[in-house]
């Protein structure tokens, strides 16, 4: 699989898919290797468990929330990168923020991830 289509499913089947933990992590471990390393800011997250969390905690903040891409990925050797904009409403207020996603891949699957993420 093309590494722009693995970014593909990491924006709609991770970020945009299911709510569920199970199946977050069910995704989470179709798409990271398992010593994937996550990297945000005053936080690392490790393996797909750890993944998962996170995105079910982001997911949690919010009524609803979207991701959809603000730049379309681009990929060199082994890394991909794209801009963002998520959108969440909560208690009727809709909030809206940007990303930057780099990930490396290994294979099929992304082991190193970093995200800068603004409030707009």
């Amino acid at each position: 699989m093309h590494p722009i289509e693995i970014y593909h499913r990491w924006i709609d089947e991770l970020w945009n898919g299911t709510v569920d933990r199970d199946g977050l992590t069910d995704v989470a471990s179709s798409l990271v290797t398992s010593d994937f390393v996550g990297h945000w800011p005053g936080r690392e997250v490790r393996g797909p468990a750890e993944l998962a969390a996170v995105i079910a905690e982001t997911k949690a903040m919010f009524d609803e929330v979207t991701f959809t891409l603000d730049v379309q990925p681009f990929a060199g050797d082994d890394h991909v990168a794209a801009r963002w904009v998520g959108a969440g409403v909560r208690d009727g207020e809709t909030t809206r923020f940007t990303g930057n996603d780099i990930l490396r891949l290994d294979g099929e699957r992304f082991a190193e991830y970093w995200v800068g993420t603004v409030e707009q």
